[in-house]
Formats: structure tokens, C-alpha cells, sequence
């Protein structure tokens, strides 16, 4: 009969294809543009009010942030290494040696055991990028910023960023890495608030961050 209603099956593929009519007209195009890039998503890479957002940022994630020249890496790092107490530093084998001052015990990472780096004061690594709209610093776990639990065990992060290495926003960061290889990515010391919102440290990394940011 013309006049039946419809049955719930029949309402149901009615809507499905009105959908696909719909979902077949012309689509309008989605803008690409992120904040503080151009329309032709050029690079902020290395700009220094790039690189002074991206050390507010992590400031206000309370990891602490020392300015150095590429010169001054190993002086400062035995400097805040000694300063807190943090005498026994384990290290990715591939950390570059003129960063190793004489002072802290430099524990080079083959193969450490969970033991081995629970009982360290911390870790100093390099970095891949640092991300300034997030205030995050990214690893890809290369020679000198080594394997993911080197990063996560110890309490303490000693972490080198070059400011020639810091972007404005993700996407431009997400260009640059390589996607075959393992990424990590921390902003400031690890925290949550997930339990009752009461902000816990530590809990998924190291519970402090210090940071050398070599201006050149």
C-alpha cells in the first residue's frame, strides 16, 4: 500500500542514503593554517621569540631552564649536577664526551639493568626538537639521547636542547621527525592529577627537569 508507514529497516536505509547524498555534494576545502605559521606553513624554527616562548613554557611546567653557549655544556652541567647532590649520571652511550666534565660519575648505558638506573641520582641526554606551543621537548632516541627507560626510571633529567632545535607549533615538529623511529614526548617534569585531582609528580618519568638551552 502507498500510504504503509515505514518500516523501522526501511527509515533506517532511507536515512543512509540521504546521508550519502549529502556526504556526495562538493566539500568545501578545510584551511590548513595553525597559529603563529604562515599560509605557507614556513618554519618559526630557531626564532628567538620561538625559542623565548618555548622557555616560558616550560618554566610554567617547573622545569628549570639555564642559557648556555655550546661551550659551556660541560661546566654548568657539573655545576647543577654538584650543586643537587647528583653525583652518579647515567648517560647514552653516544652523549657527546666534551659534555662530560670532570666532577659527576658518568655511567655510559649498555644494557643497565632496571636495578642499576633506579639506584642512579639521574640521567643527562640530548634532544631531537623541542616544541614551544607545548613547551614539550621530543626524543627520537638516537645515540646521544639513548633508549626509552633511560628517560623514564631515573628521578632526575639533565636534557640539552639546542635553540636552533625549537619550533613554534606541533605540525611543524611532526615535519621534521622521522616517522620510522620511536618518539617520546615530555613536557616539563612527569605529572598527574588523574586520582582526585591532586597533582602527583613522577609517576610516568622523572619527577625533576633541568634544562641547557645552547644559544649560538
Amino acid at each position: 500500500m502507498s500510504g504503509a508507514p515505514l518500516s523501522s529497516r526501511e527509515r533506517v536505509l532511507e536515512r543512509i542514503r540521504k546521508a550519502n547524498l549529502t556526504a556526495a555534494s562538493p566539500q568545501q576545502p578545510i584551511p590548513r593554517r595553525y597559529d603563529g605559521v604562515g599560509s605557507d606553513r614556513s618554519s618559526t624554527q630557531g626564532d628567538s621569540e620561538t625559542v623565548a616562548l618555548f622557555e616560558e613554557r616550560l618554566r610554567d611546567y617547573d622545569a628549570r631552564v639555564f642559557s648556555v653557549r655550546s661551550d659551556e655544556i660541560a661546566a654548568k652541567a657539573a655545576e647543577i649536577l654538584t650543586a643537587g647532590n647528583r653525583l652518579r649520571i647515567a648517560i647514552p652511550a653516544g652523549l657527546p664526551a666534551a659534555w662530560q666534565a670532570r666532577g659527576p660519575e658518568w655511567i655510559s648505558d649498555h644494557e643497565l639493568s632496571v636495578d642499576v638506573l633506579n639506584a642512579v641520582d639521574g640521567v643527562m641526554t640530548a634532544s631531537t626538537l623541542g616544541v614551544a606551543a607545548s613547551g614539550s621537548i621530543v626524543l627520537q632516541h638516537g645515540p646521544a639521547e639513548g633508549r626509552r627507560v633511560l628517560t623514564l626510571l631515573p628521578d632526575y633529567h639533565l636534557c640539552v636542547v639546542e635553540a636552533a632545535q625549537v619550533v613554534k607549533t606541533l605540525p611543524e615538529a611532526f615535519r621534521l621527525l622521522d616517522p620510522m623511529r620511536p618518539v617520546t614526548f615530555f613536557s616539563g617534569p612527569s605529572a598527574t592529577a588523574d586520582i582526585e585531582m591532586i597533582r602527583i609528580k613522577g609517576v610516568h618519568g622523572p619527577r625533576f627537569l633541568d634544562v641547557l638551552l645552547v644559544q649560538n
